[in-house]
């Protein structure tokens, strides 16, 4: 009877801990949204934004203040740009971004 007490203890004790690891690696995993509007060149330079799959369109006012290095380092998989606009790759999260930037404005 004590070895099935042991061997209950440790598999909550294994099942506490991949918890932990799983909470760690998915808060780690998302992209600083305020530190993107910032690197996009503040709010006020945004126009409209869409999405499409994973893919994040943000038409802005002066694309030069856009920090595009800094939008790669902060997770982006890709960036295009044309005009004043700028196609952002980051996967799942482009909705939440959109979502995140209209309740800015």
């Amino acid at each position: 009877m004590n070895n099935y007490i042991e061997y209950i203890v440790i598999a909550v004790i294994l099942v506490i801990i991949l918890l932990a690891i799983l909470k760690a690696t998915k808060k780690d995993a998302g992209i600083d949204f305020n530190r993107l509007v910032e690197l996009l060149g503040g709010k006020d330079n945004i126009i409209s934004t869409e999405t499409n799959m994973s893919r994040f369109k943000v038409t802005l006012k002066d694309v030069s203040k856009a920090n595009k290095e800094g939008i790669q380092k902060l997770g982006a998989k890709g960036i295009v740009e044309i005009d004043n606009t700028l196609k952002i790759i980051l996967g799942a999260e482009s909705k939440q971004l959109k979502k995140y930037i209209d309740e800015l404005k």
